[in-house]
C-alpha cells in the first residue's frame, strides 16, 4: 500500500472522529494481510461502548469508503487503546479451546453469533490444524461457525 493512501485513510478517520466530537490520533500500520489504523487519545472510550460497536461501526466505514484502493484481500482493521488487539487474542484463545474439545469429543463445536471480521479470524485458526474444518452457517450479517473434526 502506498504512504498517500495511508495518510488519506487517516486523515478520513480522524475527520469522522472530530466530527463525532472526538479528540483521536491516527496511525497506520501494515501487517500481512491487513492495514491497521490505530487510534490513540482520551475519548477513545467512546468507541469501546456496548463491546465496541462503534468501534464496528468506524471500521466497516473505512472499508467501504477505501476498499477498491486495496489490493488482494488486504482489509482495514481499526483498533482504539488496544481493544480489537486485545479482542482478537481472545477469540484465538476461544478458538483453539473450542478446537482441543471438538477434536477429543468428536462432536462439533459451534462459535457464534459473529461477523465476518470474526468468523475470518476463527476459521484462520482453525486452517491451523490439518485434522479440523470449519464452516459458517446461517443467512444474516452474523453468522455460527462450526468446528469439527475433518472426515477422513
Amino acid at each position: 500500500m502506498d504512504e498517500d493512501l495511508n495518510s488519506r485513510v487517516a486523515a478520513f478517520v480522524g475527520e469522522v472522529c472530530r466530527t463525532m466530537g472526538m479528540t483521536l490520533q491516527a496511525t497506520v500500520e501494515e501487517t500481512g494481510d491487513n492495514v491497521w489504523i490505530h487510534l490513540s487519545g482520551e475519548s477513545g472510550e467512546l468507541l469501546l461502548r456496548r463491546k465496541g460497536e462503534g468501534l464496528e461501526a468506524l471500521q466497516h466505514i473505512v472499508n467501504t469508503a477505501f476498499r477498491r484502493e486495496l489490493h488482494g484481500n488486504h482489509h482495514f482493521v481499526v483498533d482504539c487503546l488496544g481493544f480489537r488487539k486485545n479482542r482478537d487474542e481472545e477469540l484465538r484463545q476461544m478458538a483453539a479451546f473450542m478446537i482441543d474439545k471438538a477434536r477429543t469429543t468428536g462432536v462439533p463445536q459451534e462459535m457464534g453469533p459473529l461477523n465476518p471480521y470474526a468468523r475470518r479470524i476463527v476459521h484462520l485458526k482453525v486452517a491451523e490444524f490439518d485434522d479440523m474444518t470449519s464452516e459458517s452457517i446461517g443467512d444474516a450479517f452474523l453468522k455460527t461457525v462450526i468446528i469439527s473434526r475433518r472426515p477422513s
